[in-house]
């Protein structure tokens, strides 16, 4: 076999160093694209736009049946947000599986090759979209007060408080970062999609609140291990015992966001960084 000259290897070196980065909010408008722009992720918005006017029929249905009844803008508000947190983080599972799933990551990486600028941008648009519900709830919740008002005649509540909304804002991006992490690390649309609603869904509403109802240690260690339950107190919600803010109810939202947000993340980039694509 003949030895290629060493000249004629150094010639064919693509010099990338005077190359311009592709600029970081191209890459985000390509992503936020990407969450719409296909069949699942359109559908996924229509269904999560359906639910979204199910729910305020029957929030208004249940405030004309019972005149007891008096659903404030806040109380509005967090009806609105169960429907948009359903079935919405899906796509910010797939904003990084489907580089995988679909095989389209030949071509992300290949026009970025900085992985890491990439993912940047996902969960930039992550964090847009979880935002976006939050303000798409509240809109929606303000028409479902007006119209209650109008509905039963009683005055308009308007009690939504700074710092509370503050703290349903932080819940929704940690449950969205979330989704987008256990995306990272599994690298699958079914896996990441089951150990979610296993982990946001399913354990609290069916472990973690029968313990919570009948032992006290669960009292004790469950807001330590679950984000949902560490959060409650700061965003209003009674877990039967009012607990009240402090120290330690801070401390435990910390703890449960390194356990499920951050120890995901880190380790969801590490293999991204390293994952070979096919």
């Amino acid at each position: 076999m003949t030895a290629v000259p060493a000249e004629h290897t150094a010639d064919r070196t693509i010099d990338i160093s005077q190359t311009q980065q592709t600029p970081f909010m191209r890459l985000v408008s390509v992503e936020l694209r990407k969450m719409w722009d296909t069949r699942a992720g359109l559908w996924l918005l229509a269904v999560t736009g359906g639910l979204l006017v199910v729910a305020l029929g029957i929030a208004l249905l249940v405030v004309a049946l019972n005149d007891d009844v008096n659903l404030s803008a806040n109380e509005f508000s967090q009806i609105m947000v169960v429907p948009v947190s359903l079935l919405v983080p899906v796509l910010a599972i797939q904003s990084i599986t489907s580089e995988w799933s679909q095989r389209t990551g030949l071509v992300s990486f290949a026009l970025e090759p900085h992985r890491m600028r990439v993912v940047a941008a996902k969960l930039v648009t992550v964090m847009v979209l979880a935002l976006a519900t939050i303000v798409l709830a509240v809109v929606v919740g303000a028409v479902g007060t007006l119209l209650a008002a109008a509905i039963t005649g009683n005055d308009v509540v308007w009690d939504i408080e700074a710092g509370q909304f503050a703290w349903v804002v932080a819940n929704q991006l940690a449950y969205f970062v979330m989704a987008f992490a256990f995306g990272l690390v599994l690298l699958s649309t079914p896996a990441a999609i089951a150990v979610y609603y296993i982990v946001a869904l399913l354990l609290p509403v069916m472990v973690y609140s029968t313990l919570y109802a009948f032992f006290d240690w669960a009292r004790d260690v469950i807001p330590w291990i679950d984000l949902g339950f560490a959060m409650a107190p700061y965003m209003g919600q009674d877990m039967g015992e009012g607990v009240s803010t402090s120290s330690t109810t801070l401390m435990q939202v910390v703890v449960s966001a390194v356990i499920w947000v951050v120890v995901p993340l880190v380790i969801g980039l590490r293999r991204v960084a390293r994952a070979e694509l096919k």
